[in-house]
């Protein structure tokens, strides 16, 4: 890397390494990937699943063995920061460029997207995205096409075009909007002609495009125009008496805020619901709090954003909320009661919007909930199908935040006309890629915390509820097996899927503390797994005051607390939910040495029972699986209850799990993943109409039959 280089940028970030871009010397290609990860790096530059690049190279042709122009392009999604190869289309430059021939104009340009597929040079590669002519027109070997702010401030100021002559001295050029697509490539192609030299395109209301000769030309001239238009913003900013007309209100503290947006994520989730079950997101970053405590919040919040990107993944706009910052929270029916119009006013102006701008083609209209939901002095909600959207819904309003503030700087934010804004997001070809989305799992949109889940029975529900689609809070009472489990979660499903808590069931501290990160990382909780335990098996004469007591409280006082707070949170959201617990063959059986456990899983599953026959007309269900057995992965089987057990059979504990599963029906061993297994079938959606049940996991034990 060039230390020279990289000190020149204030505003972005210098990340190209000599070293390595000679290793990949005379592979056009693979220097085209490794300039698309720099620039997918740095956030400054584009934002995530934005903006695309290109080369264009000789190639063999397979067909003739001639040499041939071919262009690599980032195909139709993925992100600039992790793409490979593979995440590219190559397509003949010749065969792109006759699509000219057989253009019928910009009313039919959608059509042309298919054609893309019939100037495909590697078949393997990824699908044309349609961005595609944009690039294929320009001459240039190496192009970038992004989406950084700085950028995007000035193309959606009122002044833009003047702004950009007047600061580049004529060698950026400008298109006005338009919709991306084949017409607008051939407009790049114009706006070239007719100003020949100059080093890239703004694009109003869009993003930028630069090129160069090299891909190293491509990356710095691209770095140089964006951080142009990054200074010249903040030397405006500066000269500002406020951002934003100045603050109307301040923050609450950041503990203040924490609490307070854990206590209303609940009650917004169950909101933004009504449709679909969402999975949420907040942020208190500095400059979204700078932007909804602001005089001009009421003035710019409704007219939504510029950018393409933004757009799609925020809505026409954002959901303001009239509570005050530190309003007391605690009367949930009055806080719905006040919000309540809110979101109907949202959904009737959404509706509005819909039936105003749709075509006689226009697909159907689709949740009409907010994705964003500013509330201010505290943060930002976002509301998604996943975790991860919903992240990048916050991301991508923050970009628009930004862009709303560069362009109020240096002259006034303008934001797409609603019928073009429509025209993105229930663009044909936007629905199209919509339904070739894989269909939702059995627990997308659900959010489980499941006790004891860092290891064993707990983890391993947890996992299968992962897998099937839910987000899950990993908690345990041993910090260094939650550490242990966070790498493991992190490494097999990234970090959109889980959230970490510190759980000990017999603390409402930590109880309320983990239910609070659910509330945070993603809006609430749907399922709750009471799994943590504990076994102690001694005879009659040796059980301890102390064990008695243990025991109860964790198995028995743990349950209660752990369903009564999740419960809470459930009538909250008014959208139903699940309790699981997990307690035992020995609720039915009884065995000697066992009078503590034995008793407390009883007592646990009369509890169970109590919790259904109450809960239902929350449309909150409570089961209750009951295994025997499990010693794979146990902290139970790890200690003494082991070696208690073996002696009150009067075998070896290595000779425990045959001596098990031979006094079983089926002559099974019962592993985790068959209790996993038994929680999924009562929240997967077959049996949503059952409470109050008792599912045996145990092999069959004969003496444990419910009846």
């Amino acid at each position: 890397m060039s230390t020279a280089a990289s000190t020149q940028y204030k505003h972005v970030s210098y990340l190209w390494d000599e070293k390595k871009a000679a290793e990949l010397a005379g592979d056009e290609v693979a220097l085209l990937v490794y300039r698309s990860n720099l620039l997918g790096a740095d956030l400054r530059l584009t934002n995530y699943g934005g903006g695309n690049t290109s080369c264009k190279a000789i190639a063999k042709d397979p067909l003739t063995g001639k040499e041939t122009e071919v262009m690599w392009v980032k195909g139709s999604g993925g992100d600039l920061a992790s793409m490979k190869r593979n995440g590219l289309a190559a397509l003949y430059v010749d065969r792109l460029r006759s699509l000219t021939n057989v253009y019928r104009g910009i009313e039919f340009e959608d059509e042309m997207v298919e054609l893309f597929n019939h100037c495909i040079f590697d078949l393997a590669s990824k699908a044309p995205s349609i961005d595609t002519p944009l690039h294929g027109f320009l001459p240039f070997k190496h192009i970038d096409h992004l989406h950084p702010d700085a950028a995007i401030a000035i193309a959606a100021a009122k002044d833009g075009k003047k702004i950009t002559q007047e600061l580049f001295n004529g060698s950026i050029g400008w298109v006005e909007w338009q919709r991306p697509g084949f017409d607008l490539g051939l407009q790049l192609k114009q706006c070239l002609d007719e100003n020949p030299g100059i080093r890239g395109i703004m694009l109003g209301s869009h993003g930028l495009f630069t090129w160069g000769d090299t891909a190293y030309e491509s990356y710095v001239n691209t770095l140089e125009v964006i951080e142009r238009c990054a200074q010249y913003i903040q030397d405006n900013i500066h000269k500002q008496p406020a951002v934003f007309g100045g603050a109307r209100l301040q923050s609450l503290s950041k503990d203040n805020r924490m609490q307070q947006a854990a206590n209303l994520a609940p009650i917004l989730r169950g909101f933004c619901s009504s449709y679909t079950k969402m999975i949420g997101h907040f942020t208190d970053d500095d400059r979204v709090l700078e932007f909804i405590n602001s005089n001009d919040l009421d003035r710019l919040a409704p007219m939504g954003t510029s950018c393409p990107d933004h757009f799609l993944r925020t809505k026409i706009s954002p959901l303001v909320l009239s509570l005050k910052p530190d309003q007391d929270l605690s009367d949930v029916k009055a806080i719905k009661e006040q919000l309540a119009p809110a979101f109907e006013a949202y959904r009737a102006m959404y509706t509005e919007y819909y039936n105003s701008c749709k075509h006689p083609n226009s697909p159907a209209i689709r949740d009409t909930n907010p994705v964003v939901i500013l509330y201010p002095g505290v943060g930002m909600f976002t509301f998604s199908k996943d975790k991860q959207t919903a992240r990048v819904a916050a991301e991508f309003y923050t970009n628009a935040i930004n862009v709303m503030k560069g362009a109020e700087a240096i002259s006034q934010y303008t934001s797409l006309p609603r019928q073009e804004a429509f025209n993105i997001e229930y663009w044909l070809l936007e629905e199209a890629k919509l339904q070739r989305m894989p269909k939702p799992k059995a627990l997308s949109g659900r959010i489980a915390l499941v006790t004891g889940s860092a290891g064993g029975i707990g983890k391993a529900i947890a996992k299968r509820f992962a897998n099937e689609g839910a987000v899950v809070v990993v908690n345990d009472n041993d910090a260094t097996r939650l550490e242990s489990a966070k790498e493991e979660f992190q490494k097999e499903y990234g970090k959109d899927v889980f959230a970490t808590a510190i759980l000990d069931v017999t603390k409402a501290d930590d109880i309320n503390g983990a239910l609070k990160v659910a509330a945070l990382a993603f809006g609430g909780v749907d399922i709750i797994v009471n799994c943590a335990g504990l076994s102690i098996s001694k005879p009659l004469e040796e059980h301890t005051e102390k064990d008695w007591d243990l025991l109860y409280d964790v198995l028995v006082k743990g349950q209660f607390l752990v369903t009564q707070a999740g419960v809470e949170i459930m009538r909250k959201q008014d959208i139903g939910g699940d309790v699981l617990n997990i307690v035992s063959k020995n609720a039915l059986m009884s065995g000697p040495n066992n009078a503590g456990y034995g008793s407390a899983k009883a007592a646990q599953l009369h509890l169970s029972r109590l919790n259904a026959a109450e809960l239902g007309k929350d449309h909150i269900r409570v089961n209750v699986v009951n295994p025997d057995a499990v010693i794979s992965d146990s902290k139970i089987w790890a200690g003494a209850w082991a070696e208690g057990r073996a002696k009150a059979y009067g075998v070896t504990v290595a000779e425990l799990p045959a001596y098990y599963a031979k006094r079983t029906l089926l002559n099974e061993i019962i592993l985790p993943g068959d209790i996993a297994d038994a929680c999924f079938a009562f929240v997967g959606g077959l049996l949503n109409k059952s409470t109050g049940n008792v599912l045996n996991v145990d092999g069959g034990v004969a003496t444990a039959f419910v009846r």
